[in-house]
């Protein structure tokens, strides 16, 4: 028997290389025999870098970059040959920050510019940028910034050659625009500690820098699906640096090989830390489901809702790892997270005996 297990990050519980490692020990308890292939997994935030690492190698870089509050850091982001790939969390990312500290209109995406430079310089000629988890809503005038600083003697983005042969990917699941009521400072802004007075005037300002930038450029990317990812960061990829937007969950699953991989599978175990009609709507488990033909696809989680809807989309089976009035505090826990993947694999698999 052949097992694939892609299991996204649990977050703030287990990492997906926790979670398939605690599922493939559920696995072997049934099956001591099956070839069981892990396949690390980040849709564009938590844990993209090590995803990428684990698919493709390659040596992690580590540079001392600005955070969200402009304080030194330090921030890896992943080389090999002449692919980077960079996860924005690391420079400019909330969990950077204490709840005390967010302020988006203060925060700034100057130390993801700062990767991007020094990967540039490292002779990087394709970029994948995984824009999950920032802190900022700058619309990725820090970002600028940053570039301009590292390559624009003269103060000018349009004086940067070294742009001009990169190739950049963002890999998101944001299809908001830029500003308006579904735009990067009314939808998320409020997370990054946005008050309602603050969502009116980063919402203004990332309008202005849109219509600047659009006259500057003669065309306009602010309502390009992904423009709003990352408080306005994949606007400026977008606009400025004529990246292309993928899902993130596609973009890794490609570079995992993930189609050649479940060729022969039997089964496919996939799942996220809550499960609900939400998970349809482009999150990872189900751009699992999408792509693995005719193998069945299992489905776990720590919470589910809609499980009607879920099984109707596809899935073989949905299971909740957690037993009945478990807190959240002890189901949070990350060795009793992986004593509940491990049962409920065991469980599972136990039918198919």
């Amino acid at each position: 028997m052949k097992i694939v297990v892609v299991i996204d990050s649990m977050k703030g519980c287990l990492s997906s290389t926790d979670a398939n490692q605690a599922a493939a020990d559920g696995i072997r308890s049934v099956f001591p025999d099956a070839d069981i292939v892990q396949i690390p997994v980040s849709d564009g935030g938590e844990g993209f870098i090590d995803a990428f690492y684990a698919a493709i190698g390659g040596t992690l870089q580590e540079v001392t970059v600005r955070d969200p509050m402009m304080r030194f850091i330090t921030a890896k982001y992943l080389l090999c040959r002449e692919e980077a790939v960079i996860e924005i969390a690391q420079a400019s990312g909330l969990t950077l920050l204490t709840e005390e500290e967010r302020n988006p209109m203060v925060a700034t995406s100057y130390g993801t510019g700062q990767l991007i430079a020094d990967a540039i310089k490292k002779g990087a000629k394709r970029i994948i940028v995984g824009l999950g988890g920032s802190a900022t809503s700058d619309a990725g005038v820090g970002m600028l910034r940053a570039l301009i600083d590292a390559f624009a003697k003269q103060g000018r983005f349009d004086d940067i050659a070294e742009l001009r042969d990169i190739q950049f990917t963002i890999a998101s699941d944001v299809k908001n625009p830029l500003f308006g009521a579904q735009g990067a400072a009314h939808i998320f802004a409020p997370q990054k500690g946005a008050t309602p007075e603050m969502v009116e005037l980063l919402d203004a300002r990332a309008q202005k820098f849109a219509e600047v930038s659009a006259k500057h450029f003669g065309y306009d990317c602010s309502s390009a699906e992904g423009a709003g990812a990352a408080g306005g960061l994949g606007y400026a990829f977008l606009q400025y640096l004529h990246a292309s937007c993928r899902p993130g969950i596609e973009v890794m699953l490609e570079t995992a090989r993930f189609c050649d991989i479940i060729k022969d599978a039997d089964l496919v175990i996939t799942g996220e830390g809550s499960a609900d009609s939400q998970t349809l709507m482009g999150k990872l488990p189900v751009g699992v489901l999408q792509q693995s033909g005719d193998v069945p696809v299992c489905l776990i989680a720590g919470r589910i809702r809609d499980k009607e809807a879920l099984l109707q989309a596809g899935f073989s089976d949905v299971k909740c790892i957690n037993p009945e009035g478990i807190s959240l505090q002890e189901a949070m826990h990350p060795e009793i997270a992986r004593k509940h993947i491990l049962a409920t694999m065991r469980d599972l698999l136990s039918k198919r005996k």
